[in-house]
């Protein structure tokens, strides 16, 4: 029985499902998206996030520890030096899996795994303060725009007079003295 063991085994030996994760794990970083079944995206969801905790952490025995796992040694330096600084400031969440349809041939949900690519915004206290700011701001520009519209005096335009314009007629051809003309 399989009780309390976490981790889905998706069919496969464990060696095999561990080679596939760093895999995975390694062209999701290098990448920063790819597209896979529902299941795999979200065992590989938390493998990169510990990686990218990895990252954030900077240190040498850090950069052993991913470089254990991760294949590719440049995936590991852009992972230390391009990746980790972006999340800096992020407390965990740093990839999203949006969800595609199936796929043609076996049936399978397929998703999209990426690395969350906006900035991380002020605290949810100050979204009201922008609230309030927006309700009041349309009032404020229209007492603005009536104030204006009050100060300047109303100039009247003059239309300029439209010039006769004289059409001629286009000669009408028919088509077969055209066709006769082509043949010649």
């Amino acid at each position: 029985m399989r009780h309390n063991k976490a981790g889905k085994r998706l069919g496969r030996t464990t060696s095999h499902r561990i080679a596939m994760y760093r895999n995975m794990v390694t062209s999701f970083l290098n990448h920063e998206r790819i597209t896979t079944t529902d299941v795999k995206a979200k065992e590989l969801r938390s493998i990169a996030e510990k990686m990218i905790t990895l990252g954030k952490k900077g240190d040498l025995h850090a950069m052993r520890q991913a470089a254990s796992y991760i294949r590719d040694k440049k995936v590991v330096t852009k992972l230390f030096t391009a990746i980790a600084p972006r999340y800096a400031e992020r407390a965990g969440g740093y990839t999203r899996i949006i969800k595609l349809g199936i796929r043609p041939g076996d049936n399978a949900p397929l998703s999209v795994i990426e690395l969350v690519e906006e900035e991380l915004n002020a605290p949810k206290g100050t979204a009201k303060k922008k609230a309030d700011v927006k309700k009041t701001a349309p009032k404020a520009a229209a007492q603005a725009t009536a104030a204006k519209v009050e100060d300047t005096p109303a100039v009247e335009a003059a239309e300029p007079a439209a010039e006769e314009i004289v059409a001629q007629p286009a000669a009408v051809v028919d088509p077969a003295e055209e066709c006769e003309a082509k043949a010649d």
